[in-house]
């Protein structure tokens, strides 16, 4: 098959991923073997590609919001031919103190989908029958992949700040994964105020139905309930941190910060103000978001790369120069 391969990390620019024909992966015991249809581009990925995060697997095959179609390996609730998705947490040990207690996402032997395994930037992928999620046969692959990841873990980030209905919530920075949590939150009839560089995210959450836009670190004209940052930046988190009313959550949604910078105690954090990271996903929350998503019709705005535009695709990503989630088509 064909194949965005990584075999060492390297900077964008210098297209760190090189399309190859490697062996076509064969499914073992409870795994199930997937024709790619289309692949989502996660800033996980760039910081995989990139070297942020630990470089784990030589030849690596990244790629983790997968929409497949079940080519073998099936069980009774996963039929050859069916359509699934894949996403990032691809498998945990179940036995640790974290998997028998619910909170699979802190699991202390998980396996993650295109960094520990081969993802899907490739034609075919395998992946666990228990980690892959079914969906509707009329959702169109491409529009479904960004909801994988994306979609999810944005999801979980209005779980963990502990949004509820009506409350006035800010989302800083505005990439494809805070451009599917406005959907959610308009649903659940949340004012929404926007924080974010780039004119283009800024028009493009004006037209989402923010109630407010302004700069990456510019305070909203209210004082918020909640919070969630979703550009990897210190500052960023601060510039929420200040906007909070005593009593706020702050949720910041990424697996890699710059750095954590110094502020003031007593004017940003005392009066009960919480920090809250967000650190991958559970199964319960796949299940749930899909289903929502499929309940308000969410169909997230993409722009498509063929396999050979891997580079390309990432650098889109990097750059924030596209709207919305980008999306590779084998």
């Amino acid at each position: 098959m064909k194949a965005a391969v990584l075999r060492a990390p390297g900077k964008i620019a210098d297209r760190p991923l090189g399309i190859e024909d490697v062996a076509r992966p064969e499914p073992g015991p409870g795994q199930v073997l997937l024709r790619v249809l289309a692949c989502g581009v996660c800033r996980t990925d760039l910081h995989i590609v990139e070297g942020e995060l630990p470089f784990k697997r030589p030849g690596l095959i990244p790629g983790h919001q997968i929409v497949g179609g079940v080519l073998s390996g099936g069980t009774s609730g996963l039929r050859v031919g069916s359509r699934v998705g894949v996403s990032w947490l691809g498998a945990t040990d179940g036995e640790c103190w974290y998997c028998r207690h619910d909170l699979e996402n802190l699991c202390d032997s998980p396996t993650f989908t295109g960094y520990d395994v081969n993802g899907g930037y490739a034609e075919f992928a395998i992946a666990d029958w228990d980690f892959v999620f079914p969906l509707p046969a009329a959702l169109d692959p491409v529009r479904a992949a960004p909801l994988l990841c994306a979609g999810i873990i944005g999801f979980r980030s209005l779980r963990v700040a502990g949004v509820q209905p009506g409350e006035k919530v800010g989302l800083f920075g505005f990439g494809a994964s805070a451009s599917l949590a406005i959907e959610v939150l308009r649903s659940w009839r949340c004012p929404v105020y926007v924080s974010t560089r780039g004119a283009s995210h800024r028009k493009l959450a004006e037209s989402l139905g923010a109630k407010w836009v302004g700069s990456d670190t510019d305070r909203p004209p209210v004082e918020l309930d909640r919070a969630i940052t979703f550009a990897p930046s210190g500052d960023v988190v601060v510039a929420a941190l200040s906007s909070l009313h005593k009593g706020g959550v702050v949720a910041i949604n990424a697996i890699h910060l710059d750095r954590m910078p110094e502020f003031d105690y007593d004017k940003l954090l005392w009066g009960e103000r919480q920090i809250r990271s967000v650190a991958n996903m559970t199964r319960a929350d796949a299940r749930d978001f899909l289903k929502l998503a499929a309940d308000i019709q969410l169909k997230p705005k993409v722009t498509t790369f063929t396999l050979d535009q891997a580079n390309e695709a990432l650098a889109a990503v990097k750059n924030d120069g596209i709207d919305g989630a980008a999306v590779i088509i084998p």
